[in-house]
């Protein structure tokens, strides 16, 4: 019996859809309107079709859409100074400045500039913590969209036992604490794990973000286990160049309960959860629930 195929595509469009909703509940009972800023420094083309995205779906979900497009050599000084512009703006609610940044850059040092309360990818070290201390306001937006995702498939995972491969600040650390918030026991595995094929066959939940193509196979799953595949990786096959995950999605989705492909799985959810940040910061800003 082969795996649930989890539809990412159709799932974000249902957490748009309840931002969209509860957007326009914020601006009856407010007056206003909440901003999404992005800062784009340089045009790398992958992140100016990002950017144009988030832009279509901000605006979509009723938010004003803010886009400030920076000089490939931009000083670090100029982009500071933009960041505290915006953080001073009260029209702007969250605050993304688009990754990677050109090299000559201190991304961590621009990151954490941003105020934590309009801090929409939750990589700021406040909201770290108070994702830590379970008072979160943003969430980094790939484990908040597989949260969502768990939570929609089981509902309670109180004693369901988890493995998250990959240590990432973006993605591995936050998506254990998502986890132990909810009361998993969780496994966090990494590149000197020993054995991991064995960790992984005991665990209900598989969260694969390592960066590795097609690393988790098939045999590695306990039977029935939802997968959730967080890799893009592209692979060579002749002339062509394919995209993959970190799971061997042809194994896997034989032994699986349920899994995510790729593309089409996580990836839908990112700017989904963007937007529902973004709402999250407005409401906080003016004492909303």
């Amino acid at each position: 019996m082969s795996a649930d195929i989890i539809d990412g595509k159709a799932f974000a469009a249902t957490i748009r859809a309840e931002v969209a909703r509860d957007t326009a509940l914020f601006r009856e009972k407010t007056g206003i309107r909440p901003g999404l800023a992005v800062v784009l420094v340089g045009n790398d083309p992958a992140s100016e079709v990002y950017v144009r995205n988030k832009g279509i779906q901000a605006k979509e979900a009723g938010f004003a859409s803010l886009e400030y497009k920076l000089p490939a050599d931009t000083t670090q000084e100029a982009l500071l100074a933009k960041v505290a512009e915006l953080n001073a703006d009260p029209q702007v609610h969250g605050i993304l400045v688009q990754l990677p940044l050109p090299k000559h850059l201190d991304a961590d040092a621009v990151l954490n500039a941003i105020t934590p309360d309009k801090d929409v990818d939750g990589f700021h070290p406040v909201n770290v913590g108070r994702l830590w201390t379970g008072n979160p306001v943003s969430i980094p937006c790939t484990p908040l969209g597989c949260s969502l995702i768990l939570r929609d498939r089981l509902g309670d995972l109180a004693g369901k036992r988890a493995i998250v491969i990959g240590r990432s600040n973006i993605v591995g650390k936050p998506m254990v604490a998502l986890l132990l918030a909810a009361n998993a026991t969780v496994t966090i595995a990494h590149s000197r794990s020993p054995d991991l094929p064995a960790l992984c066959r005991e665990a209900d939940i598989v969260v694969a973000a390592v960066g590795k193509a097609q690393l988790v196979k098939g045999d590695w799953l306990k039977p029935g286990a939802i997968v959730l595949d967080v890799g893009i990786n592209r692979i060579t096959e002749g002339d062509k160049i394919r995209l993959v995950g970190d799971v061997d999605f042809a194994s896997a989705v034989e032994t699986a309960g349920a899994i995510t492909p790729v593309p089409g799985g996580i990836g839908p959810m990112t700017i989904a959860c963007l937007l529902r940040n973004t709402l999250a910061c407005a409401q906080a800003l003016h004492g909303q629930p």
